[in-house]
């Protein structure tokens, strides 16, 4: 068992391109990257003293399936998730890297997160209670929490200087990039979203909500960064999905929930999580890739025959 979020220290011995919360991307030429995803969870703005083991591996192999599902229609930045092709300066990491890492084309990343909500949850339900608007638009009166909306709505969102998503209405986000970038995002995204939420619908999940980042390589719009994974992505059980309720979800809300309950002022250094939290959030996060992909991300070796 991984005792903490793996590469949080170790440095690999290549240039840091960018590192986030959750991953660290290194420069492999001027044209490729190796995005790393660790096991550090973050929440309320913080990054948490412990992480969730395997949880990097189930956001680095879920956005994997996912990009290889969706590129005959919609182009990535996803190049290999292979080891074989990392280069020969990581060969005394390959067993570290090994399931966490993808080499990806570079891109100049449009700065907007493009999120479709089919449902009214999170941040959508708590402007609907305000304003009965969902990313500006007007909405029938009446809905409820976690109800299906009549059609999937378009709602991006820009980052705030201090960190924040900020959702932003369509023409905003027309006015920052141009009508004809702006549309094609918006369509790309619902494509995107209608693909995924039917085929999680045959795997008995509800896509409630899910973010797409986009870059540019010349004038090609390509997908980037994660792609419907439980860290960008509201998955709900068909099975206990009941409208007027916040269903239990496969990603971090439950550390969310453990955090808010702890005491703590969510200014200070966040606590260490305990063994069982950090147990069922890694189930969670386990159990959606298995829904998803049909197959465990660690199956069963095979008893040996005696």
């Amino acid at each position: 068992m991984i005792a903490g979020p793996p590469l949080t220290d170790t440095e690999l011995p290549l240039k840091l391109f960018a590192r986030g919360k959750v991953r660290d991307t290194y420069e492999l030429s001027k044209d490729e990257l190796l995005m790393v995803a660790t096991d550090r969870i973050s929440a309320f703005d913080h990054v948490l003293p412990n992480g969730i083991p395997d949880r990097g591996k189930v956001l680095t192999q879920l956005s994997i399936f996912w990009f290889s599902q969706t590129d005959t229609f919609q182009p990535n930045h996803l190049i290999s998730g292979m080891v074989p092709d990392l280069p020969a300066v990581l060969k005394n990491f390959r067993e570290e890297l090994a399931g966490r890492f993808m080499v990806v084309r570079k891109a100049k990343r449009i700065d907007f997160e493009c999120v479709v909500r089919g449902y009214l949850a999170g941040s959508a339900w708590k402007e609907y209670e305000e304003s009965q608007t969902l990313a500006g638009e007007k909405m029938p009166p009446g809905l409820r929490q976690s109800e299906k909306l009549a059609y999937p709505i378009f709602s991006p969102a820009t980052k705030a200087e201090t960190g924040h998503d900020e959702n932003v209405t369509l023409e905003h986000m027309q006015k920052e990039l141009g009508e004809e970038l702006a549309n094609k995002l918006r369509d790309a995204s619902l494509e995107l979203y209608k693909y995924a939420s039917e085929f999680s619908a045959r795997r008995g999940l509800i896509l409630a909500d899910t973010k797409f980042e986009f870059g540019q390589i010349g004038d090609q719009v390509i997908l980037i960064d994660e792609v419907l994974t439980p860290d960008s992505s509201r998955y709900w059980d068909t099975a206990t999905y009941q409208v007027g309720t916040s269903p239990d979800s496969y990603d971090k809300q439950f550390v969310r929930d453990w955090l808010s309950r702890s005491g703590w002022d969510k200014e200070s250094d966040p606590p260490k999580l305990p063994e069982d939290v950090v147990a069922q959030t890694r189930l969670r996060y386990l159990t959606a890739y298995q829904r998803l992909v049909g197959k465990p991300l660690f199956p069963r070796k095979p008893r040996n025959e005696t």
